[in-house]
Order: structure tokens, then C-alpha cells, then sequence
């Protein structure tokens, strides 16, 4: 069994996807609990975007098990953290 190296080309989706929980914990790290939440939930969301978008080929490290799976998991994760960034109350 042999291994293809990951190209180029398909690097992109999973990029994309890092550079937004990066900006997401920078945020938290910078005291916007909220706002690097809100982040961090719609990186997780673009995730499951591209990879019901892309095809197995360009979907890069983003697929994971089948299509239908790695959507609805991230799709109920991006949607979860997005929600609780607002149930969480304030700090006084």
C-alpha cells in the first residue's frame, strides 16, 4: 500500500479553515471570549461549507470519513459553538 503525498492544490480548503480558528483564539486571547467564539463557530461551519462543496479531490485534509458524516458533524459542532458563544452570560 502505498501513500500519495498531499499536493499542493489541496492544502487551500484546510488553510483557509486554521486561519480563521488562529484569528478565533488570538480573540479569546485578547479578552472577545464572544467575538473569537463567534469565530471560532463559523471557521468550524466554513469547514462543513467547503466540504459539502468540494470534491473529494480538492477537499484537501477536510475529508475525513464520508461526505455526508464530516458535514453533519461539523455543521452540528459550528452551529453549537456559535450558539453557546451567546447563551454564555457577560462577566460583570
Amino acid at each position: 500500500m502505498s501513500v500519495t503525498p498531499l499536493r499542493r492544490d489541496r492544502w487551500w480548503p484546510l488553510v483557509v479553515v486554521l486561519i480563521g480558528v488562529a484569528t478565533s483564539l488570538i480573540l479569546v486571547a485578547l479578552d472577545a471570549f464572544r467575538r473569537g467564539a463567534v469565530v471560532l463557530g463559523a471557521s468550524v461551519l466554513l469547514a462543513a461549507f467547503l466540504r459539502l462543496l468540494l470534491p473529494e479531490d480538492q477537499a484537501g485534509w477536510l475529508a475525513v470519513r464520508s461526505r455526508r458524516i464530516d458535514v453533519a458533524i461539523l455543521g452540528v459542532l459550528g452551529l453549537a459553538i456559535t450558539i453557546f458563544a451567546f447563551i454564555v452570560p457577560a462577566p460583570n
